[in-house]
């Protein structure tokens, strides 16, 4: 099938190549204009630009699809489809009407949960029991297009975002090739029941309020890996929580109740984390005995809590 492909992170680019690997004509790829990144703020292309120049296809990269001239450029494909998985950029309504089969899109949660910008950390944020991803047939409304076609799977105890991103990834690559093979496949409307919506993510989301209970702490140390990671504050200083698990202890929010080898206890609101995978401003995401050996901890010592 002849198609142009929109998208940029690296969930993007699984199900480009993917795409690729089927056979389909890939004649066009949008993604996002190149970002200074790293430490020399140098311009780095998107995962998807990567991949599209190793596989020989023309990359676009408009700052938006309102203007004539990308829109002209779109229509000139002749394209029977568009794919698009997180691209970054709205779609106007003529965009979407110019392919045949129109414009479907890779959508990271069981929708009508989880339209919007992050899907993966608010399933896991909010407990979800679990996820999956749906092939949508797009509109003009955020994610609000019919369903084509839908996969889910459990969400485990110790699932982190980055973990799901890779699972959902290959499931979303799966199930586009899937449906590009089917088209024109039937339309499942989404009901109006059970909508809720992924708003971005934001830093000061990331920091943790020991007074909450160890169970919701724990998936929040998890929905915030890898980005921005779970922040706590200890004598003023910024520590990221990287890996933990609840445990039955208890005692005043945020202090430390048992330093071992393999953890540090810190005491929530109901129970306490167990954490064993700390970060100072600054160093390197360490194995907790490593942590300690730079940075004392000691029981009875507090973390301080939000103003």
């Amino acid at each position: 099938m002849k198609l142009i492909f929109a998208g940029t992170p690296e969930f993007a680019a699984q199900a480009l190549g993917a795409i690729v690997e089927a056979g389909h004509e890939v004649v066009l790829v949008l993604t996002q204009p190149d970002r200074p990144a790293g430490r020399g703020m140098i311009l780095q292309p998107s995962p998807v630009k990567k991949l599209a120049l190793e596989k020989g296809i023309e990359v676009f990269q408009p700052l938006s699809l309102k203007d004539a001239e990308a829109q002209a450029k779109i229509a000139a494909c002749g394209a029977e489809v568009m794919v698009v998985a997180a691209y970054g950029l709205i779609l106007p309504q003529v965009v979407l009407d110019m392919p045949r089969f129109g414009c479907i899109n890779i959508h990271a949660s069981l929708l009508p949960r989880w339209r919007g910008a992050a899907p993966i950390q608010r399933a896991l944020l909010a407990g979800d029991a679990e996820t999956g991803v749906c092939i949508m047939q797009m509109e003009a409304g955020l994610d609000t297009g019919p369903v084509l076609l839908r996969g889910a799977f459990p969400i485990a105890a110790d699932d982190t975002t980055v973990a799901l991103h890779d699972r959902l990834a290959a499931l979303g690559a799966k199930l586009v090739v899937e449906a590009l093979a089917k088209l024109p496949l039937p339309a499942e409307t989404q009901p109006e029941v059970g909508i809720t919506y992924a708003h971005k993510i934001e830093k000061a989301e990331a920091t943790i309020d020991w007074s909450k209970p160890a169970a919701e702490l724990d998936r929040h140390i998890r929905a915030f890996n890898p980005f921005p990671g779970a922040q706590a504050q200890f004598g003023g200083q910024t520590v990221k929580l990287w890996r933990a698990v609840p445990v039955a202890d208890s005692g005043p929010a945020g202090t430390i109740l048992a330093v071992e080898r393999t953890a540090v206890v810190i005491a929530c609101g109901d129970g306490a984390l167990a954490v064993s995978e700390l970060q100072k401003a600054g160093g390197k995401r360490l194995p907790v005995q490593q942590f300690l050996a730079g940075h004392p901890l000691k029981v009875g010592d507090r973390f301080d809590l939000p103003a």
